[in-house]
């Protein structure tokens, strides 16, 4: 079977696409195709759709003609599986990273309302990051992470606890949340460049333009991520008291629940 992926279309670095393509894989998953979305952050919700086709059927058609047809070899178990976990792993980070921000928002904007803007634009990105995931994950049928409820109730009590030590604190654990998720993001991409070429019927190899896809999102994610571990930086993450005890023990929290998330 030829996995066929839908994605959502790669915008500029830093910028939300308004619109998205979804990715697709035929996995042999049973998750319900009614499954709910997990995301409950309506006021930042970013609008998942499928992009209408304004050409003209007969130009389409024409085009498609005369376009050589090459195809890939088919992906096989283990790619499929990879795929289904990559899946999993990052709508429940992204997940996870909507709920920490939530959580700081509550505590920090009381108290200290002009890091607003700069809490806003980062909760926005991942607000897109975790929809765009969670798009996949529905119509890929691909299980959610049977730890879902924990992540959610773990992450907000980070981002209601660090941020009630001190705005450094919160942005300490943005440094250390960051940090791990970028590395997670840079590791998918090279096993997605590295490990899915394929035969083509043209006697050549490459990856399918549908992974193609999927790394450029990734790329794009993974970048976002790295700009709100500089902004954290720049915000004084560093001054956090305790600075080692809060980054390496979020850390090591951040490492432990994506190996959970990708098998449980």
């Amino acid at each position: 079977m030829t996995a066929e992926l839908q994605q959502p279309k790669g915008n500029h670095r830093y910028q939300e696409p308004s619109q998205a393509r979804m990715l697709k894989i035929p996995y042999n998953s049973t998750l319900s195709s009614g499954i709910r979305s997990f995301s409950v952050l309506s006021g930042l919700r970013a609008t998942t759709i499928e992009p209408s086709n304004t050409n003209h059927p007969k130009s389409q058609s024409h085009l498609k003609n005369d376009e050589p047809t090459v195809k890939h070899a088919n992906l096989s178990n283990a790619q499929k599986a990879y795929l289904d976990r990559a899946i999993r792993v990052d709508q429940a980070g992204e997940l996870g990273a909507n709920y920490i921000y939530a959580g700081q928002m509550f505590v920090l904007l009381r108290k200290h309302p002009h890091l607003k803007p700069i809490l806003t634009h980062m909760w926005e990105q991942e607000v897109h990051h975790h929809n765009t995931f969670n798009a996949l994950q529905l119509k890929n049928r691909v299980r959610p992470s049977l730890l879902t409820p924990f992540w959610k109730v773990g992450a907000i009590a980070m981002g209601v606890t660090t941020a009630a030590i001190s705005p450094e604190a919160a942005m300490a654990c943005t440094e250390a949340v960051e940090t791990v998720i970028g590395g997670h993001y840079n590791e998918q991409l090279r096993v997605l460049t590295n490990q899915f070429e394929l035969d083509k019927t043209d006697g050549t190899r490459g990856v399918p333009k549908e992974v193609r896809k999927l790394i450029n999102t990734i790329k794009e994610f993974r970048d976002q991520e790295l700009e709100h571990l500089d902004t954290a930086i720049k915000n004084d993450s560093k001054e956090a008291v305790p600075y080692k005890i809060i980054t390496e023990g979020i850390k090591g929290i951040c490492r432990i629940a994506v190996w959970s998330a990708e098998r449980i």
